[in-house]
């Protein structure tokens, strides 16, 4: 028989941690149970499975397969709550976290907020182009690929179909290998089938890529493999080349071409999604919050950071600050929540130390790259490993069988069937995340 107990009576020390992410998940089962009292916030109510927000954007999943319930995964664990609240200030000092419901103290913090698209400060490139960091901008996104196939069977923008059917995706990392693959598979597969008037040839996908490769975390061989899958695809890849300008319409590239589209996808970098009232002397590289080797930050013994928003360089292997990638977020949870239970012991903490298990994408049907271990695959069977991987990566029994359904319904029909505009596009992207 389970014994209910109550923390606030035994004056356990209140930890609270700042973002529902894949750190902010990790925490709550790592603590689960354990004499500390949490509270979880974030302005969702959902965490959100981001390395799948492209399948969402180009029709191949549902949001609610991507997303889990945080009170689901919270409702029934004694010594841990949720609220659903945008934190406003981070009065450090004062050991307050102010949120739009109110304020909380705490004992100990930790920030797991994760990360922002970075637009280098291009205002224009920010109002103008499509971003894919949340499930209403995946929404959004999907809106837009579909009503622009809509507006080139109408014919109401005569002499404009080129602008019309040409997508372009910003950034060669996994998300733009990803996003473009699935791009020039909609072009392969749905144009044909759905849109029987539209020559199909007239959609054209391009993915431009200021370095030399494409993957560049990944190993040369890779990286080459990846961009021969694309281009099989039809996608038009463009390497040492950055965008200048974009105004919603006209493209310039630093090579000093241009494009017409109606859709620029930007999935070029990203940024620490720090919360007002961290000072800037605190912040580092890529607006990321400065900690030490355990990650505390820099002049606050009880507070951390972890994940995406954390800037460690006591790493002499990442000197630079880790891969903002979800492993390194799971591993600096695990590891913080057991240094807490450490420090409340009066024992010395342990430094993070970051095991890299490999790097993974996928460009299309039978076509991905990974790296894992010192092996190396591409084609089928990377392909075969990326989707099990991420199936055992999903939150929740039900998320990983409605995606393994929709998978094979993908692969058995060649469609992308969840082909709908429930939120027509206006012009203005969701910025929530």
């Amino acid at each position: 028989m389970t014994t209910s107990i109550n923390y606030q009576q035994l004056k356990s020390p209140h930890l609270i941690i700042i973002g529902g992410g894949f750190a902010g998940i990790e925490l709550v089962k790592q603590l689960s149970g354990k004499p500390i009292k949490v509270t979880l916030i974030d302005k969702n109510n959902y965490h959100t499975f981001q390395p799948l927000l492209y399948q969402v954007a180009s029709g191949g999943l549902g949001p609610d397969a991507i997303a889990y319930p945080l009170r689901k995964l919270i409702g029934r664990i004694p010594n841990i709550a949720f609220r659903m609240a945008k934190v406003e200030e981070i009065q450090l000092e004062n050991q307050l976290v102010r949120t739009d419901i109110g304020d909380f103290s705490y004992d100990y913090l930790c920030i797991a907020s994760g990360s922002a698209t970075n637009f280098f400060g291009n205002k224009e490139l920010q109002e103008n182009s499509m971003e894919l960091k949340s499930i209403p901008q995946a929404l959004d996104l999907r809106s837009k690929i579909l009503q622009e196939f809509e507006k080139a069977v109408s014919g109401t923008e005569s002499g404009k179909l080129e602008r019309i059917l040409n997508f372009v995706v910003v950034g060669g990392g996994p998300t733009g290998v990803e996003t473009a693959g699935a791009l020039a598979e909609i072009r392969k597969h749905v144009l044909p089938s759905d849109y029987t008037e539209l020559d199909k040839t007239l959609m054209q996908v391009h993915l431009v890529e200021a370095s030399e490769r494409v993957l560049a975390a990944m190993s040369e061989n890779s990286s080459q493999k990846a961009k021969e899958f694309l281009e099989q695809l039809g996608v038009k890849v463009h390497l040492k080349t950055a965008v200048q300008s974009y105004d919603g319409q006209l493209l310039k590239l630093s090579d000093g071409r241009t494009m017409e589209t109606n859709t620029l996808i930007w999935a070029a970098g990203v940024k620490g999604e720090v919360p007002a009232g961290i000072e800037a002397s605190n912040l580092g590289r890529g607006n990321r919050i400065l900690v030490n080797g355990f990650n505390q930050i820099n002049g606050y013994e009880n507070a951390f950071a972890v994940g995406d928003v954390a800037f460690m360089s006591a790493d002499e292997k990442y000197p630079n600050g880790h891969p903002m990638v979800a492993p390194v977020a799971v591993q600096q949870a695990s590891l913080f929540a057991k240094n807490l239970q450490r420090k409340l012991a009066g024992q010395d903490l342990v430094a993070f130390r970051y095991f890299d298990k490999g790097s993974m994408a996928t460009v299309g049907r039978h076509k991905a790259v990974l790296e894992s271990f010192g092996i190396k695959m591409q084609g089928y069977l990377a392909w075969l490993g990326w989707m099990f991987l991420h199936l055992m990566l999903l939150v929740g029994y039900r998320n990983r069988l409605v995606v393994f359904v929709n998978w094979l319904w993908n692969y058995l029909s060649y469609q992308r069937a969840i082909r709908l505009i429930t939120r027509p596009y206006t012009g203005k992207q969701s910025k929530g995340k």
